[in-house]
């Protein structure tokens, strides 16, 4: 057996065994690499540890513990609900306020999880308490949370841009943040118009509470809006699944009530604003002036843990280890991979092939199906380096390309057996448990069958980008 298919054959098996059981892939990826490097590569470990991100390494410990200190400090609480008062009485606005509120977070720094652990209960209490459709609410957060996924800044961002750097390649990181943005967004509106999202036009949030507190007194059910734009159809199509079953009813006090003032009905303290403060000037260093931003997280975190030393508070045990742990593990093991020559044999056998627009496909579907099942970003971080040994040639678009793959393999995160998608599922109280995870199962399938190939269609064969 070459070397090179036993790399291919271990990354396999690492994807195999982490789909099957509990087993971090970036632990089995450390493994691997050091197995296959040793015993088949004859490389010692500090060439096997040559292939460690340590740029990124420390791009993600910054970004994630700051991230933790701004919950520890009631900042990010502050923004959603501030997010949240931005909607007035307009219901109709509410679905996209929680798209733009995941967004932003995962836009300035935050895990994509971490963002849907933080909104879904939020916009999911709205969606029981306005009679909005539960699923829309629950995609377009996930959407919201992939649409801000690849910013420069971000956890997917710095992957796949340092990446594509590492491998000489010219794509932007703005196109791709943009590129990925308007691709969620696209299908954001198509979710909002298809699960009764523009029927909610017209529809005022004070009618809804009246007829919660109305209801609450009665015991009977009570349809706000009788006689105006919320009535009747308008509000029976807009609620509980695709097929119109309404939504559990849940009394006027929900989770999602904000309060007046900060996170908790007082004045927004000095630490906020400092966070703040902090966040803004991150993305101003490492966008504007480029420096790095693993770094610049890191001095904006400590100063910030000296303003506030209580903030800081388990705030190192609150970043992702995990997902620390699998990136770093499965470049070390691409490291591997390129040493034993892998990334050039499937580069000279998708050459070979004569159809590299085929080969694109490939991998996009492979991005996408692996992804519903385990890491989007273990699969990046797998994906894109076998793309670029055949995108070297130049006969199709790197960025288009590079952007499809970042796509297709992060729109399926809707899928209930991934982080987002699980999330989502576990916030959803006040709807049937069982008729959710359906109506969640049979949309992930859509996005995994359809997505990839309108993906591939849009972004690589037209050569638009």
């Amino acid at each position: 057996m070459t070397p090179q298919l036993l790399t291919i054959l271990a990354l396999l098996a690492m994807f195999v065994i982490a789909t099957v059981l509990p087993i971090n892939i970036g632990a089995l990826a450390f493994v691997g690499a050091f197995l296959v490097g040793v015993l088949a590569l004859g490389m010692d470990t500090d060439a096997i540890l040559g292939g460690f991100p340590a740029d990124l390494f420390l791009t993600l410990v910054g970004v994630t513990y700051l991230f933790a200190i701004a919950k520890n400090n009631g900042t990010i609480d502050l923004l959603v609900r501030a997010a949240t008062r931005l909607v007035g009485g307009r219901v109709v606005a509410i679905p996209w306020i929680m798209f733009g509120i995941s967004a932003l977070l995962t836009g300035v720094g935050a895990l994509s999880p971490a963002a849907v652990a933080i909104v879904a209960p939020i916009a999911l209490g709205f969606a029981v308490k306005y009679r909005i459709n539960p699923l829309l609410m629950g995609m377009m957060v996930i959407h919201g949370a992939q649409g801000g996924g690849f910013s420069p800044v971000s956890v997917y961002g710095a992957t796949v841009n340092g990446i594509v750097a590492d491998s000489g390649l010219a794509v932007s990181p703005l196109t791709l943040f943009l590129g990925n943005l308007v691709f969620n967004l696209c299908i954001a509106l198509v979710l909002f118009v298809s699960l009764g999202g523009n029927r909610l036009v017209g529809a005022r949030a004070q009618e809804f509470e009246a007829a919660g507190r109305a209801e609450a007194r009665t015991g009977a059910a009570a349809v706000p809006g009788s006689g105006s734009a919320t009535a009747g159809g308008s509000v029976a199509v807009a609620t509980g699944g695709p097929s119109g079953t309404p939504a559990a009813d849940a009394p006027a006090d929900g989770p999602a009530d904000a309060p007046a003032d900060g996170p908790s009905g007082g004045p927004v303290r000095f630490d906020q604003l400092a966070t703040i403060a902090g966040i803004v000037v991150l993305g101003v260093l490492a966008l504007g002036f480029g420096l790095d931003v693993g770094f610049v997280a890191l001095s904006v975190t400590v100063v910030l843990a000296l303003i506030s030393p209580k903030a800081q508070k388990n705030a190192l045990s609150q970043i992702s280890w995990p997902t620390v742990l699998l990136i770093t593990g499965m470049l070390t093991f691409v490291g591997v991979m390129e040493s034993a020559g892998t990334i050039d044999y499937v580069g000279d056998a998708a050459a070979g092939l004569g159809a590299p627009l085929l080969v694109a496909l490939v991998l996009c579907y492979i991005g996408a199906v692996v992804s519903a099942f385990a890491s989007s970003t273990a699969i990046l971080g797998a994906t894109i380096p076998l793309a670029i040994p055949f995108l070297m040639m130049g006969e199709i678009s790197a960025t288009g390309v590079i952007v499809a793959l970042a796509v297709s393999s992060t729109i399926v995160d809707v899928s209930p057996f991934s982080t987002n998608g699980a999330l989502v599922l576990a916030n959803a109280s006040g709807v049937d448990p069982d008729k959710f995870y359906r109506q969640i199962l049979v949309y992930s399938a859509i996005v995994v069958v359809v997505g990839p190939m309108i993906a591939w269609g849009v972004l690589v064969v037209p050569g638009l980008l």
